[in-house]
């Protein structure tokens, strides 16, 4: 890394490739390369390679999410590393145990190169939150995170692509897509330690654990989520191996559909979020989520059928583009002293339902997958209602429509 170090004023005169804005989008990429390659291959992978029950991935999952639950350790990292440095760091590990996933194909193998991949993630989406709410000014920062999620789409548009045309021409080599998704991120990480200086935010960061009273309703949103978010991450494209047949090329194809989505629509969001407000945007994700999940519920319960249950993945996977919301609603009720141990707690809080559900309900799955998609349609219940309590423009002092109103928020509301 550049031994120079730059307040975020001075970053504005260098070339807009090495700003901090840059460095947040090429470092996203890095993330979504090894990420998506883990997540394209891994549930024809398992199936085929370990045998893998709806039991087993839970247990994965679940192995997967420890190190987001153990998140708020990053608190104590950044005295003694800084953050931009923790977050290479983390991406190099990221990259590590994605490209070691084929060499260990059996049960215990997996958990640990799972476990390995895990930490460089986590870590790295704790420590990234942290700097995109420092770095970016908030009346900017829904367009620029929009801009970070499309760029992301596109990074993952290109290794679905690739998989989906090599599987195609049968040509798929799981030891060779996972060494290359991974060592790309490896290569991103050592470009960022190598081309970027490092960034001073305007505000020094607490280094202890801080739990605010006012911002109950924030942690509220990301335990929800978080419990949502799992039933999708799990159970969704496992069930198009598992009840549809779908081949490793398929999956692809329709994560690469998704992609394509999400790089149209991510800017288009964001533009939206700035000038309607969080409120709107959450509640029109979980009005989206809630029927979204109760109708995949319909495809078990119904049997819908295969055509219902992939534009129920699209729409599933594009409500999910406005969760950023989330993070912007933070940004503009917090002490800005706050943004590194908060995030740290929020990816806590966020991972203990994560931690907790996978195998469960890998146990009601074998049972009666469509009750696991019906209790998922009542938690996007349950975040509707705390999304209708956060005011149209949240400020300090004005977290929710009952805090008491700042002179200028009671006028814009």
């Amino acid at each position: 890394m550049s031994a120079a170090s730059l307040s975020l004023q001075d970053a504005a005169s260098l070339p807009r490739w090495r700003r901090p804005e840059a460095l947040l989008v090429l470092m996203t990429v890095g993330m979504t390369l090894a990420f998506a390659t883990w997540t394209a291959a891994l549930n024809n992978f398992v199936v085929e390679r370990a045998g893998f029950t709806g039991l087993d991935i839970g247990m994965l999952h679940a192995v997967r999410e420890i190190p987001g639950f153990l998140a708020f350790l990053v608190v104590y990292l950044v005295i003694f590393i800084r953050e931009q440095t923790l977050a290479i760091l983390a991406l190099m590990l990221l990259g590590l145990g994605t490209a070691l996933v084929a060499e260990l194909p059996m049960w215990w193998g997996l958990m640990a190169t799972t476990l390995i991949s895990s930490i460089g993630f986590h870590y790295y989406e704790t420590v990234n939150q942290s700097l995109q709410l420092q770095w970016l000014p908030k009346d900017r920062a829904p367009i620029v995170l929009g801009r970070v999620l499309a760029a992301a789409s596109g990074a993952s548009l290109l290794v679905y692509g690739s998989i989906a045309l090599a599987g195609w021409y049968d040509l798929i080599d799981y030891r060779t897509v996972y060494m290359l998704g991974g060592g790309a991120c490896a290569c991103v990480a050592l470009f960022a330690w190598i081309a970027y200086p490092q960034f001073r935010a305007p505000h020094a960061q607490g280094k202890r654990l801080v739990l605010r009273r006012r911002y109950w309703l924030y942690y509220a949103l990301v335990f929800m989520a978080g419990a949502r978010r799992q039933i999708f991450v799990v159970f969704a494209a496992f069930m198009m191996v598992e009840k549809f047949g779908f081949q490793l090329h398929e999956v692809t194809a329709l994560f690469l559909i998704n992609y394509i989505a999400n790089m149209i629509a991510a800017p288009i969001i964001g533009r939206m979020i700035a000038r309607f407000g969080e409120r709107a945007a959450l509640c029109v994700e979980y009005v989206g989520l809630t029927l979204v999940f109760a109708a995949y519920a319909g495809v078990y319960f119904l049997d819908w059928g295969v055509t219902v249950a992939l534009g129920l993945y699209v729409l599933d996977h594009l409500l999910f583009a406005m969760a950023f919301a989330q993070k912007t609603y933070f940004q503009k009720i917090a002490d800005p002293a706050d943004h590194a141990s908060t995030a740290a707690v929020a990816f806590t809080i966020n991972h203990i339902a994560a931690v907790a559900l996978p195998a469960p309900l890998g146990l009601l799955w074998i049972y009666e997958p469509g009750l696991v998609y019906a209790l998922a349609s009542g938690m996007a219940m349950v975040s509707l209602t705390l999304a209708t309590m956060a005011p149209r423009w949240p400020e300090p002092g004005r977290e929710t429509i009952w805090s008491r109103p700042a002179p200028l928020a009671a006028a814009a509301e």
